[in-house]
């Protein structure tokens, strides 16, 4: 018992020295990990009141285009832009001025705000959608090779079928009907999700049938010629 004893005393000697020796760094390193704790949720805590204020600022400015009233709209988007301009909302509201500015003709200006989404978004589906509606208006303001261009720029993910159409468009606009006519066709084809205004894209597949355009498009590919725009 007494060897026991002192067999104990002797292990809490050496407890009280090895905190004598390390205790200060123990404490400190407690103190790191409490303030470590601390700061991470203080970050957290930051992180999702900056999403609450920017998804409350989007509510207003889509409340404001909502009601026409553009002038407090653009204020709005332009504040959401510059307090939260990482965050997803900041390019939603530009996609929303952009429509606005579509609209009332303004296209210079919307084809700004949609650049700028387009290659600032750290959102994949939002440059697609940006760049979907950039091609669009680049074609309203008569540069169909650009909105080429711009629809050639990325791969369209989940957006294939509206690229398809959209593609159509300009083809169209260039004057080459048998490309217009295979792009409306793939469209449909790709709209596996609903995403697309079928009939429309095939009432302008009808219409191109109408004048013969189809006919001529599959006898020249049964005999393996190109198409006539492209020979």
């Amino acid at each position: 018992m007494v060897d026991d004893y002192y067999n104990e005393q002797e292990q809490w000697e050496r407890v009280k020295q090895w905190m004598r020796e390390n205790g200060l760094w123990l404490l400190a390193g407690v103190v790191i990990g409490v303030a470590a704790l601390a700061g991470w949720r203080w970050w957290q805590d930051r992180v999702e009141q900056q999403a609450l204020a920017a998804s409350t600022k989007y509510s207003q400015v889509f409340d404001a285009f909502g009601r026409g009233d553009r002038t407090r709209g653009f204020t709005l988007v332009d504040e959401l832009r510059q307090d939260h301009a990482s965050s997803p909302y900041a390019d939603q509201a530009d996609l929303l001025a952009a429509r606005s500015l579509v609209e009332s003709n303004e296209l210079g200006k919307a084809v700004e705000r949609l650049t700028r989404v387009m290659n600032g978004s750290r959102d994949e589906q939002l440059r697609l959608v940006a760049r979907l509606r950039l091609a669009r208006v680049q074609l309203a303001q008569g540069n169909p090779d650009v909105a080429l261009g711009t629809l050639d720029g990325a791969p369209p993910g989940a957006f294939a079928a509206r690229f398809d159409e959209v593609r159509g468009d300009v083809l169209l606009a260039k004057g080459d009907k048998p490309g217009a006519l295979r792009a409306w066709r793939k469209a449909i084809a790709a709209d596996t999700d609903g995403s697309l205004d079928r009939a429309a894209v095939e009432l302008k597949v009808a219409d191109l049938r109408a004048d013969g355009i189809a006919d001529a498009t599959a006898a020249e590919a049964a005999a393996g010629k190109p198409p006539a725009a492209s020979r």
